[in-house]
């Protein structure tokens, strides 16, 4: 098992379904919130991320982009968790992607 399916594992045992407390849970009570706040969350970390690359290069130390994305794929985890998406079908996904042009795999999209 790896840490992405240990974390996985951990959010998922935090759904109100499975049990989880949101008065002692940080992920149950973003759980019990809903879409929009898992959304808002995320919209967050990625901003965070954003800002900690800008000044990481000025600084010339990454460690705060490694700290904030981080946050942001734990946040990730979470809003597939609430979709009963697991970090392996985004891996498959993305191994279905491996090779593949990325304007090529655009225009192969349906609504391209």
């Amino acid at each position: 098992m790896t840490i992405l399916d240990r974390v996985a594992a951990t959010i998922d045992s935090r759904k109100l379904a499975n049990g989880g407390d949101p008065a002692t849970s940080y992920v149950s009570k973003l759980f019990s919130k809903g879409d929009d706040a898992i959304l808002k969350k995320i919209g967050e970390e990625a901003t965070e991320l954003v800002m900690a690359a800008k000044d990481a290069r000025a600084a010339g130390d990454a460690g705060k982009v490694l700290y904030e994305c981080a946050d942001l794929w734990f946040h990730s985890l979470v809003l597939l968790a609430q979709f009963d998406l697991t970090p392996q079908q985004v891996l498959d996904e993305l191994a279905r992607r491996e090779g593949v042009s990325g304007i090529a795999e655009k225009a192969a999209r349906p609504d391209a």
